[in-house]
């Protein structure tokens, strides 16, 4: 194979540059992955040398084909998965975007809750103010009663008093006053 590809490389050379021999040209380094082909041509060969690298050529781009075509298969295998992890990726953001949407809901029906109840509660308060200003009003009144009741049942009592243990005329005379 080495020897075809001297006869590939130089019959290149001579076809570019016809000039000087082509054992002229420097060697090139394998590493820069370029093919490199010795540069001795046998000129007796003829038709036979001219196929030999035609098909040596043949060989050549079809592998260059093949290094294409399984390069060419990475690079979409490689933006396929882009596209696939892209697609995870907005599928993710959107699952959170939908959590956060129903997070932010259910926070704001638990405020209105919370809101609602706290309304109640104040109305509650306000009514049991209300009930117990009412009830404290109504127990100065009921404590007035109860003063001007005992004041009373003293009146009576002392004018029982007076008139069942006979102290006079006095007693009597106040117990008419009073009533």
């Amino acid at each position: 194979m080495a020897q075809h590809s001297s006869v590939l490389d130089q019959a290149f050379a001579s076809s570019v540059n016809p000039g000087p021999a082509p054992d002229a040209r420097p060697p090139r380094d394998s590493a820069d992955n370029v093919l490199t082909f010795p540069l001795s041509f046998e000129r007796d060969s003829g038709g036979a040398t001219a196929l030999e690298l035609v098909y040596q050529a043949a060989e050549v781009f079809t592998g260059m084909e093949d290094r294409a075509r399984d390069t060419e298969a990475r690079a979409r295998a490689l933006c396929q998965s882009a596209v696939d992890r892209l697609h995870q990726a907005e599928q993710r953001i959107e699952a959170a975007e939908r959590a956060r949407r129903d997070i932010i809901h259910d926070a704001g029906v638990k405020l209105q809750d919370a809101s609602r109840a706290l309304k109640q509660a104040q109305t509650r308060v306000e009514a049991a103010e209300r009930q117990a200003a009412a009830a404290e009003t109504r127990a100065l009144v009921a404590e007035a009663q109860a003063q001007e009741a005992k004041r009373v049942l003293a009146e009576v009592e002392e004018a029982i008093r007076s008139r069942l243990l006979g102290e006079g005329l006095d007693a009597a005379s106040r117990f008419n006053a009073v009533a």
